[in-house]
């Protein structure tokens, strides 16, 4: 697999407080893999998607409007920072990568690279094949 190793193992506990983890799905779709995170209500403008050597970090901000009149009576929806690490593999096209943002979902598109796709080797009739001395 030219992807995932294990996208819980770089995910982030800061000291003092906790990096929240965003729900996502990642599946291979013939020539690319696309991972779908969750971050409803979160500001397009927030997130920030980048590639450094074979990390693909994702990070997200949701702000909660404070108000001096309110008094919260429950309050379930996390706010504060967000942030995914995956580690990629050698197979992947990091220049390639894209991403996009649509109703509370970030869609990012890992195409594998040319060298990593299976290729159908060419056999000659008729030559004996060359052997390598020892």
């Amino acid at each position: 697999m030219a992807v995932i190793f294990d996208p819980r193992a770089l995910d982030r506990v800061a000291a003092g407080h906790q990096t929240r983890t965003m729900p996502m799905d990642l599946y291979r779709d013939g020539d690319h893999y696309i991972m779908n995170a969750d971050l409803p209500g979160i500001d397009p403008g927030s997130v920030d998607v980048d590639v450094d050597g074979r990390v693909l970090t994702i990070r997200a901000e949701r702000t909660v409007s404070a108000h001096d009149e309110i008094t919260w009576i429950t309050r379930e929806r996390r706010s504060g920072s967000f942030e995914r690490r995956l580690r990629l593999g050698d197979g992947i096209d990091a220049e390639a990568i894209s991403a996009s943002y649509d109703n509370g979902v970030l869609s990012v598109v890992i195409p594998v690279s040319e060298k990593a796709k299976p290729r159908k080797i060419t056999i000659a009739a008729g030559t004996p094949a060359e052997t390598v001395a020892a």
